[in-house]
């Protein structure tokens, strides 16, 4: 998780809240009524102790029986009046809430799909999911409940000192005597609380993340036995979040202690102030019970104050969590200023081939353009340190229109970086790439991802059926037809031997199935669509030798009516290329065909030697 997820000491806790008000508007009429709903109903029940005031003092006093009923049954008419005001509230907010919270869990997912690969890559999964469900449910309980009854309670204690102070001046001041111990204790309390509350929920996310790794790679630790470490994790993460949820029951405890002793310290004196002034004569006995009626009436709203500014503090820090993922920079506006300086190459281009000479045949110059070309691409990760290398360095790479392109180099030459490019999966930090002469930043994103394909060597499948899985990388019209030929080009035909045929639940992330049939279904997710271009990040490398000389026969076919870019370990991908091209240290080192290669080029001979003796061994062990 990013360090920038401490929480800020100058954070204005209102500030933070109100980044939540565009999703609040559309039901601000709804809340806005059940919170006045809301204030009738606690009013009302400062009604009651008038009413005592009046039967003490008129019937009881005057032994009127009469009186006596009529002061009960108003008391249960006020009762009754108050419980459904109260269930009124709740009816008003609970439709509204659970929109929000959806709302704003459909906002965070259809941010998370549009943000750069480079996010997720900093991110753990399991923050980002407690962002999601925790985080949300915590907002969805601060506009039901601690917002509302802050106004409600606010309203409540200011109608009930002036009812206090019009019954008895002098015993008003003296329960109004705790307000300013108990604001500062409240003003030292709360950046503790808010600094603890952050701390926790961002425990929970280290936690959520090991219980996911651990499900996800359960084969991995029970192969290599390390439950008990893995265990071991999960204790220690789980006893720090203990520590961190004690420390804020022991503020929270100091909070309420204050603001509870304090008030009943103030009932107690009034208490015994009045009853002395009633036995001088100075105080009706009515007045008296109608004071302490109405100041124990004011207990609730009182004591409240804690643990809703509790719950304002944490609903802050999970609002603050929530933005720090939607004020992440989506793909499009993280690239603007590449697109700019994109358009600017363009255009100097645009006005160095004005200056060129017009007798250029428009042939040619199309025959230069068409295909996928990298011009003079350069790639830095965001993360790496300012005197880092870049990985990819004055790329120059051309793959003409219908070509098959072989990319080989050592490990870490950069690649598969390369290879990301062409999508977008990440963000060139120099130069250009072009498909058929157009640059891709200046390309919609879901145009370019249907022009373009890709398969990975890791293979991602997803919780849905075989047919599902391969058919995402189609269009909308792709059917029954498109899946036979995909899985056909991919030699999968053993998902039609599945129990339910294309129709089989391959189960999370693919694992019901081996690495090769994954391989192989995403290998025929990237030819579905017939795409114009193709990138394969060494689709084959799980393939058993046999398998993989049918695949490759089968994709021949396919590579005739594309553009390809195709990642290569062994010399049996790579004459599946037209040409090939050595990547080294970040720098296209040659491009000659296959034979051109081995004569000239050392490196190429080297790498090549290697994956042929790998390739022998790997045939002579079957």
């Amino acid at each position: 998780m990013p360090k920038s997820d401490a929480p800020t000491k100058d954070r204005s806790t209102v500030r933070t809240l109100l980044r939540l008000w565009p999703y609040v508007r559309p039901v601000r009429t709804r809340l806005l009524t059940a919170a006045f709903v809301a204030i009738i109903a606690s009013c009302t029940g400062l009604v009651f102790p008038l009413v005592l005031k009046w039967m003490v003092d008129g019937p009881v006093a005057d032994r009127d029986p009469t009186g006596v009923w009529l002061g009960a049954l108003l008391l249960l008419v006020l009762g009754v009046a108050e419980a459904l005001l109260f269930g009124l509230r709740r009816w008003l907010v609970a439709r509204p809430l659970a929109g929000v919270e959806a709302s704003m869990r459909a906002d965070l997912f259809r941010h998370l799909q549009r943000l750069p690969v480079a996010f997720h890559d900093r991110w753990a999964s399991g923050q980002l999911l407690s962002r999601g469900t925790t985080d949300l449910m915590l907002l969805r309980m601060f506009l039901a409940f601690p917002l509302t009854f802050l106004l409600v309670n606010g309203a409540t204690i200011v109608v009930g000192v002036i009812i206090l102070l019009g019954q008895d001046f002098t015993l008003g001041l003296v329960l109004l005597a705790p307000v300013a111990p108990m604001v500062i204790v409240l003003a030292y309390y709360e950046g503790r609380f808010t600094t603890v509350a952050r701390r926790a929920q961002d425990q929970v996310g280290d936690l959520t993340t090991v219980v996911e790794e651990s499900v996800l790679g359960i084969r991995i630790i029970k192969g290599f036995g390390r439950h008990r470490s893995q265990t071991r994790a999960f204790r220690e993460l789980s006893h720090t979040l203990r520590g961190t949820e004690l420390a804020k029951a022991r503020i929270l405890a100091a909070i309420n202690a204050v603001i509870m002793a304090l008030p009943e310290a103030a009932i107690g004196a009034a208490l015994v102030l009045g009853t002395v002034r009633v036995a001088d004569g100075d105080l009706s006995a009515g007045t008296l019970v109608a004071f302490l009626s109405t100041a124990l009436a004011l207990r609730w709203p009182v004591e409240s104050i804690g643990f809703l500014i509790a719950m304002c503090q944490e609903s802050a820090t999970a609002t603050e969590r929530y933005f720090e993922v939607m004020d992440a920079e989506p793909e499009d506006a993280a690239v603007a200023a590449t697109a700019r300086a994109s358009d600017d190459r363009a255009s100097d281009d645009r006005a160095s081939t004005g200056r060129a000479s017009t007798g250029r045949a428009s042939a040619a110059k199309a025959a230069e353009d068409g295909g996928l070309r990298f011009h003079g691409v350069e790639f830095r990760y965001p993360d790496a340190a300012p005197d880092a290398p870049p990985v990819l360095d004055r790329v120059d790479l051309h793959i003409r229109p219908g070509e098959t392109m072989a990319l080989v180099g050592a490990t870490g030459s950069g690649k598969t970086t390369l290879t990301a490019l062409v999508p977008r999966l990440h963000e060139i930090t120099g130069g250009r790439i072009t498909l058929d002469g157009e640059d891709i930043t200046a390309m919609d994103r879901e145009r370019l991802r249907t022009l373009v394909s890709v398969a990975f060597e890791e293979p991602t499948l997803f919780s849905a059926t075989v047919g599902e899985n391969v058919l995402m990388g189609a269009g909308k019209g792709a059917g029954a037809a498109e899946l036979d030929r995909a899985l056909d080009v991919a030699q999968a035909g053993f998902a039609r031997a599945l129990p339910q045929g294309t129709d089989t639940q391959v189960g999370e992330q693919g694992l019901s199935l081996s690495g090769g049939q994954r391989q192989r279904l995403a290998l025929a997710r990237a030819v579905v669509g017939r795409p114009r271009f193709l990138v394969l990040d060494d689709p084959l490398s799980a393939l058993d030798v046999h398998t993989e000389a049918l695949v490759e026969a089968a994709l021949r076919r396919v590579l005739a009516d594309t553009t390809a870019l195709i990642v290569a370990h062994r010399p049996s991908t790579v004459q599946l290329a037209d040409r090939v091209a050595l990547l080294s240290g970040g720098r296209v080192a040659a491009v000659g065909t296959h034979q051109e290669l081995l004569r000239e080029n050392a490196e190429y001979a080297w790498l090549m030697s290697g994956a042929e003796a790998d390739h022998t061994a790997e045939e002579a062990a079957r």
